[in-house]
């Protein structure tokens, strides 16, 4: 007994050591995989209560407090809906602390880049508190997460139109004829994926036999905008690059094609699951993946964009400076501007809000975006409101893509 006593002591002490080893190896750099880090855990308590608390929370009295016990599906949600509470409180309480940090001699820089176990403990009490609140606070948030998820959506849409925009004037900044030959050969490669993708959906998701004038007019107003962009884009006035327009365009068609994909399991004009009437494990955890890796890439675009989401005063790459200094003046100079404040490189309040939507949409996607959840309950991005708020960003993609090009012609006095 003393030695079994010992052995868990031994291991507690090496169990919290390696935390804190792990907690300090987390650098200024290494920051913003961390909060990623975090919000993929909050995924996994989501997914691991959806699938083992339902019992327990049965017995909760403050939870459980209705005169007929409802199935078991409502549970799961409530789980799903709470973890995700306490994730956005988390993130939300951070975005509102970081509100103006201009630089980095401000000490909220720190609590930013640092206090990882202290962050942590309070992402736990904040979880597990969520467990202590009425269920009306549940389901309002569960409403007002439904607008949010959207809005996470069209941050991830801007945040791709920078990108494409970006890349574009990179190519074409070089100047010389293999640039310009690799712009020509990475456009027609997504307007043939494109067409090739519109096929597939024609075959997939308007079957023979069967009305779907519905999924039929998503894939042709997709293909309407596809022909728009590229219109807009060759205009003359525009003198745009086929570049953004060929890759919104295969993003839209993915959207759509997402959305489709999302109707519910026993719909007659859903061919890609028409045998399948249960989620495996494996696409269960897909589709977590994928809402991860749909975080990380608009959190580590937050933290390197220089055109939108910077501050003004962020430096920017490439400043000139020599790799060494030329004499003990020049050395002592570099040393005062080092002492000097330098300014953050992007917006650490919008991070933080980035990580808040995401927490959002990611409870809508494990809950099929309802609590009335029947068998759409079991799986991931599954129904009709998933369906439409797909289609949505596709249209709002493409208004945000066309606004971008026309708007420097209509307000040619504005920068954008």
């Amino acid at each position: 007994m003393w030695a079994a006593s010992c052995l868990a002591s031994c291991c507690a002490a090496c169990a919290c050591d390696a935390c804190r080893t792990v907690v300090s190896g987390i650098s200024r750099r290494s920051a913003r995989i961390a909060y990623c880090g975090l919000f993929a855990l909050s995924l996994i308590v989501s997914w691991i209560l959806r699938e083992v608390a339902a019992p327990l929370m049965e017995k909760i009295p403050w939870i459980n407090h209705f005169h007929q016990t409802p199935d078991r599906e409502w549970f799961e949600t409530d789980a799903v809906l709470r973890v995700s509470l306490g994730n956005f409180l988390f993130f939300t309480i951070l975005a509102i602390f970081m509100i103006g940090v201009k630089n980095q001699k401000d000490p909220r820089d720190s609590v930013h880049h640092g206090g990882w176990m202290m962050k942590i403990i309070c992402w736990c009490v904040l979880v597990i508190l969520m467990f202590f609140v009425p269920n009306g606070i549940i389901s309002f948030y569960e409403a007002t997460s439904k607008f949010g998820s959207g809005l996470f959506l069209l941050v991830q849409v801007v945040l791709l139109l920078d990108f494409v925009h970006g890349w574009n004037d990179k190519w074409v900044g070089y100047d010389e004829q293999f640039w310009y030959m690799a712009l020509l050969v990475v456009s027609l490669v997504c307007y043939v994926a494109t067409f090739s993708f519109s096929g597939l959906l024609f075959y997939l998701f308007t079957p023979s036999g069967h009305d779907c004038g519905l999924n039929t007019f998503f894939i042709t107003m997709v293909l309407i905008f596809v022909f728009v962009f590229a219109v807009i884009t060759l205009h003359p006035s525009v003198s745009g690059s086929l570049l953004p327009a060929s890759v919104i365009s295969l993003y839209c068609m993915y959207l759509c094609y997402s959305g489709l994909a999302s109707e519910p399991r026993d719909y007659e004009c859903n061919g890609l699951h028409k045998h399948s009437k249960a989620v495996s494990t494996s696409s269960l955890g897909l589709g977590l993946l994928t809402t991860v890796l749909s975080v990380v890439y608009s959190a580590v675009r937050a933290g390197s964009s220089t055109t939108l989401l910077s501050p003004p005063s962020s430096p920017r790459a490439g400043s000139g400076k020599p790799l060494l200094p030329l004499d003990k003046a020049d050395e002592h100079h570099e040393e005062e501007e080092k002492s000097k404040s330098r300014a953050v490189t992007y917006s650490y309040s919008f991070f933080h809000l980035i990580f808040s939507l995401a927490s959002m949409y990611s409870a809508m996607l494990l809950t099929g975006w309802s609590t009335s959840v029947g068998e759409s309950g079991k799986l991931v991005d599954v129904g009709w409101a998933s369906v439409w708020v797909r289609i949505i960003t596709s249209w709002a993609t493409a208004a945000l893509f066309i606004w971008s090009l026309v708007a420097p012609i209509l307000f040619p006095d504005r920068e954008f």
